[in-house]
């Protein structure tokens, strides 16, 4: 079974490094949820397929990095059952002009070969110095 939710998790990430909106829509759950740890602007739960994709995805990769910047790294992906652990580091150009370089980790849970729950974590101070400074 892991196998298979690594593989949901990797076809995930290969739509996203290509810019494949509807393989990343695909991706998810109709009712998955993206929650995000912290006290972050972007913080909490996502839930649902269209807030995830069109609303918390397109306001990270739309608004709070310069267009065509960013570069991902997916060092670990580890699977158990239908969870899959992955770490990844966003190294890009803030909408401010800053050079931002953070690393994450998240939990995908995967059922039915979508993608349906996602916790992530990240150094959320670094996150709002350089991502929201006004905060």
């Amino acid at each position: 079974m892991s196998t298979h939710a690594k593989d949901v998790v990797r076809r995930y990430l290969d739509a996203l490094l290509a810019g494949d909106l509807a393989a990343i829509r695909e991706s998810f759950a109709p009712d998955a949820v993206w929650t995000i740890h912290g006290e972050l602007p972007i913080a909490g739960p996502w839930r649902g397929r269209e807030a995830i994709v069109d609303d918390f995805l397109a306001a990270v990769g739309g608004r709070l990095y310069k267009p065509g910047t960013t570069e991902f790294e997916f060092p670990t992906l580890i699977g158990e059952g239908d969870t899959v652990a992955l770490e990844w580091r966003v190294r890009a150009t803030t909408a401010q002009g800053g050079k931002y370089d953070n690393r994450y980790c998240g939990f995908f849970v995967v059922r039915d070969g979508r993608i349906a729950e996602v916790r992530e974590y990240l150094d959320t101070a670094y996150a709002q110095k350089m991502l929201f400074p006004d905060m």
